[in-house]
């Protein structure tokens, strides 16, 4: 009975199921698609929602100012911001791979926002041509845009971590092309974007050196709609006379033909995943057309907007957000109606055993022999699955079919389940991140707690890092940035406490850089309470010197006893202090004192003369100007009657005043004396 309740909810198209559980019920409210400009990131991200200024709509009180706003998911908003930006209508809206907004207006100006809806400065254009001639299409990718030009221009900003914008050629053509699609610059021989451009009766792909025109038997007559594959390897066209195609990128063959109802280019064109293409109209079913065999409906009574992902797409309404996905083959050969396939037999003999039935012990001979796979198969199904109880029942009954096999890796339902419990933490709606495991695997843990941690869900983050063995260290340095930053209302005092009790979880954290955080939040009395816990030196020094704490920086570089940390305070305080004031503060400090010495008698030394006038110590003095002499004396220049000479004998009568001024230098002085008798 399982089976067939799972298998009803499957469509078949040709030989293939496809399956569309609902993810969330949405929990915003008075949100109509069809009246907002939405934008959507992919592996499960925020959508974000701004009303659409170029349809006529009846504004209430409470929407009369034009907010954008950004939603998790599963509907729950995250932040939102009054649109103040000039420039023009808004035509473009989409998320990067970092999770950043870009929204591009009519002028060519970009904006860009956080997840939080605050604007990340500065705004970047697209160039003198953009403002005059304005802006009508965008079409995003990953990390990129393309845009058009009402004079037929096309711009491109290939990276938006460089934001470089760059104009490709020229099309020639003197109307606007009906539609465009960009193959992205990983997927291209030249390692540049290319535009395909569907101009007239052809396609013509655009980069920065050239056009070139596209020939091929999927090319003939206007093209009206076409999306790239996920992969980069396929093109879907709908054509003048309502038919869907799919050709390979190099256009050298028809992978699929389709004869559409409607001749009407449908508004969105989507892949799900790499085998099947995606139709809507506003007014018709939505659209599923494979390889081969009849296309598969879907009835919907409210807009709806396509999210490709690589492995299906979601389907976002005003109430709901559903995942339209190939049904895996594990779980086909488990839920099929009728399968006669080991797992589906070992998830059976789960069910016997459960009800007490000797058909389990049946069940685990007849498949004796194929045990490791039908386990693997359960495991592999419940990683797909959504639904938590399916999940558990499926891990069930791998781990039973385990317990008869010997030959089968034990760590492997561990693994499934610690994915699964990461996953499913993620989906609550509180959350709203709705990855597959195939969405998950390709993001990468990492970059999950990055969003995470970004979208300020540190907790969660450092629970994950935690379970799935990664540094927590990140996870703990952002929290405590943040914290720093949202509670300018608390005393340092106890701010630090807060702090201190989770930043020591952490082993070998950088308490320094927690601390330049703070200063750059004007909280320097913070700043300096928390850089006392850094244990490292190299860390800890330069920041005192940054917060103005030179005699803590000249203590802590002291008792580190590195020389070139203890140079570094000598000449910033050097620099920023009076001489005397320099002075006293290295007379008491033997380390730097001497380093200091040791520096200035190679290269400073007037200053060094007045360091030891200052300290009383003449002798040091006489000594200094004594090897001055000396260095003199080396110059053919300073033999007698020449312009030196007079000078070293000054110098030398200096020194023996300065060394007859202590009581136990009298040798010095006497032999100073002599000395400058005999020079002259």
């Amino acid at each position: 009975m399982a089976n067939v309740s799972v298998a009803a909810e499957w469509q078949l198209l040709y030989n293939r199921y496809y399956r569309k559980p609902e993810l969330y019920p949405l929990r915003w409210k008075n949100i109509d698609l069809s009246r907002n400009k939405v934008a959507c990131a992919p592996f499960g991200g925020p959508i974000a929602v701004i009303r659409d200024d170029s349809k006529i709509v009846q504004l209430y009180s409470e929407s009369a100012l034009r907010k954008l706003r950004i939603f998790t998911s599963s509907g729950v908003l995250i932040s939102d911001t009054v649109w103040k930006n000039p420039g023009g209508r808004l035509i473009g809206m989409s998320w990067t791979e970092d999770q950043t907004l870009i929204c591009i207006v009519q002028d060519g100006t970009v904006y860009r926002y956080n997840i939080h809806a605050e604007l990340i400065e500065p705004n970047v254009t697209l160039g003198k041509e953009c403002f005059e001639q304005n802006v009508v299409e965008c079409i995003f990718w990953g990390n990129g845009v393309v845009c058009l030009t009402e004079g037929g221009l096309l711009f491109c900003i290939p990276d938006f971590k460089v934001m470089r914008p760059c104009q490709l050629a020229e099309t020639g053509a003197e109307d606007l092309p009906n539609c465009m699609a960009v193959i992205e610059p990983k997927y291209t021989v030249s390692g540049n974007v290319e535009v395909l451009v569907g101009v007239g009766d052809g396609i013509l792909i655009v980069d920065e050196d050239g056009v070139q025109r596209v020939d091929g038997e999927a090319v003939q007559g206007p093209v009206q709609k076409m999306v790239v594959s996920w992969d980069g390897k396929y093109l879907a066209i709908f054509t003048h006379d309502g038919r869907i195609l799919v050709t390979d990128i190099n256009f050298k063959g028809v992978l699929l033909e389709y004869n559409c109802e409607s001749a009407l280019p449908p508004e969105q064109l989507a892949w799900c995943g790499l085998d099947s293409v995606l139709l809507y109209w506003d007014d018709t079913p939505l659209l599923m057309v494979g390889p081969r065999g009849d296309p598969v409906h879907y009835f919907y009574d409210e807009p709806l907007l396509l999210i490709p992902e690589c492995d299906g797409v979601r389907i976002l309404s005003n109430t709901s957000l559903e995942f339209l996905q190939r049904v895996p083959d594990s779980t086909v050969s488990i839920f099929k109606i009728g399968s006669t396939s080991p797992a589906a037999l070992l998830y059976d003999a789960l069910d016997h055993f459960d009800r007490r039935s000797a058909k389990a012990d049946e069940n685990l001979r007849l498949i004796q022999s194929s045990l490791p796979e039908a386990v693997e198969a359960c495991i592999d199904a419940a990683g797909h699955e959504f639904d938590v109880s399916r999940q558990r029942t499926l891990l069930r009954a791998a781990s039973y079919g385990q317990a008869f096999c010997s030959t089968f890796q034990r760590d492997r339902i561990q693994e499934m389940c610690k994915t699964l419990r990461v996953l499913n933490a993620v989906r609550d709606p509180e959350i709203g991140i709705p990855l597959s495991i195939n969405q998950y695997k390709l993001l990468t843990p990492s970059v999950l707690i990055a969003r995470l941690i970004n979208a300020h869900r540190h907790l969660l983050a450092l629970r994950i890092s935690e379970y799935v063995g990664m540094n927590q260290e990140v996870v703990i340095m952002h929290w405590a940035c943040s914290k720093i930053t949202a509670s300018l209302a608390i005393p340092d005092a106890t701010l630090l406490e807060i702090l201190l009790d989770k930043l020591k979880l952490c082993r070998g954290i950088s308490y320094a850089a927690v601390a330049a955080h703070a200063d750059k939040n004007g909280r320097r009395k913070l700043a300096a309470m928390l850089v006392e816990h850094e244990p490292r030196s190299s860390k800890q020094v330069p920041l005192l010197l940054s917060i103005g704490e030179e005699d803590t920086a000249l203590m802590k570089a002291t008792e580190s006893g590195d020389s070139d940390l203890v140079y570094l305070v000598l000449f910033h305080i050097w620099q920023k202090r009076p001489p005397l004031e320099f002075f006293g503060m290295i007379q008491a400090r033997p380390l730097p004192r001497d380093l200091f010495i040791s520096y200035a008698r190679c290269y400073k030394h007037e200053f060094l003369k007045d360091f030891f006038l200052s300290t009383g110590q003449l002798q040091e003095v006489a000594f200094l100007l004594w090897k001055e002499s000396w260095e003199l004396g080396k110059n053919p220049m300073a033999s007698k009657g020449s312009p030196l000479h007079g000078p070293r004998i000054k110098l030398i009568d200096k020194a023996q005043h300065l060394f007859a001024e202590t009581k136990e230098h009298t040798f010095e002085s006497k032999a100073a004396e002599e000395h400058a008798k005999l020079l002259r």
